[in-house]
């Protein structure tokens, strides 16, 4: 493991830690308004005050607190909506790859049809419908990405179950069930790992388009994306509301990033040894 790597993992955790302990980290109140201290810049400015480290917003609420706060939901929006669409893509995709026919030209008709609509105006369709409370938003997203998991998942199916190994499984009367979960499964990890953390990154970038357009969760709670699309209306004014969420995504998706390709390299069945 290289210092780049090793620096990466600090941060990942760093940022995990953050998220789950944003209830005491957090200094105030993050929907707390004064609109005595409202447009307050960060430390080391002119006007700013010691309580107000990153500066307040247009309400006077602390840009700190609201951004661990953002940080814990956007995150943890991301990771149940990730695993949600692994389930449903990666299921599918092992059962078409297993059994072939009808269902696999049913399944990857739907793949199709999901590819071929954009699905930024899905989900905008589906919150405008049915509102924008957590639960509403945490399934829009979790079915954003299932057609990668069934694409890439059904493919490598196909390929494992030409490869001897399976062939041996399957004349020595393995059942089906014990050559996918004991044979085919490890070999799947490393492309579900892939798979997983960009899928991750996407729906932290979904998220925050739908709250960007007011389309994500109700205000005044926080998400990164809100605090951005509240915060545009004073980037010329106030910079400090729309820079620190913004640097949140941009670190999020980067060290997310970089643990995929880090997962990869360590669950990658072909490359160990190396």
């Amino acid at each position: 493991m290289n210092w780049i790597t090793r620096v990466i993992m600090i941060l990942g955790l760093a940022i995990v830690a953050c998220a789950i302990a944003a209830p005491w980290l957090a200094p105030h109140d993050p929907n707390a308004q004064s609109l005595l201290s409202r447009l307050l810049p960060p430390l080391g400015f002119e006007r700013a005050k010691p309580d107000y480290l990153l500066g307040t917003d247009e309400l006077g609420r602390d840009i700190l607190s609201r951004g661990l706060h953002g940080l814990r939901l956007t995150l943890g929006v991301a990771m149940l909506g990730a695993m949600i669409g692994l389930v449903v893509g990666g299921t599918l995709g092992l059962l078409a790859g297993l059994s072939r026919g009808l269902f696999d030209e049913l399944i990857m008709g739907l793949v199709d049809i999901q590819i071929a609509v954009p699905f930024t105006l899905i989900a905008l369709l589906a919150v405008t419908l049915f509102g924008g409370d957590l639960h509403v938003l945490i399934l829009v997203l979790g079915i954003a990405y299932w057609e990668q998991y069934a694409r890439i998942i059904r493919g490598e199916v196909l390929k494992l179950r030409e490869m001897p190994f399976i062939e041996a499984a399957r004349a020595s009367g393995a059942s089906l069930a014990r050559i996918a979960l004991k044979h085919m499964a490890p070999n799947l990890v490393s492309p579900i790992v892939v798979i997983f953390t960009i899928n991750i990154s996407n729906i932290v970038l979904l998220e925050s388009t739908l709250s960007f357009l007011g389309l994500g969760l109700r205000p005044p709670t926080a998400t990164l994306g809100s605090m951005v699309g509240m915060g545009r209306d004073y980037m010329m004014s106030a910079p400090w509301i729309v820079a620190t969420p913004s640097l949140l995504i941009l670190l999020l998706t980067i060290v997310i990033q970089m643990l995929g390709d880090w997962l990869r390299d360590r669950t990658d069945v072909r490359l160990r040894g190396r």
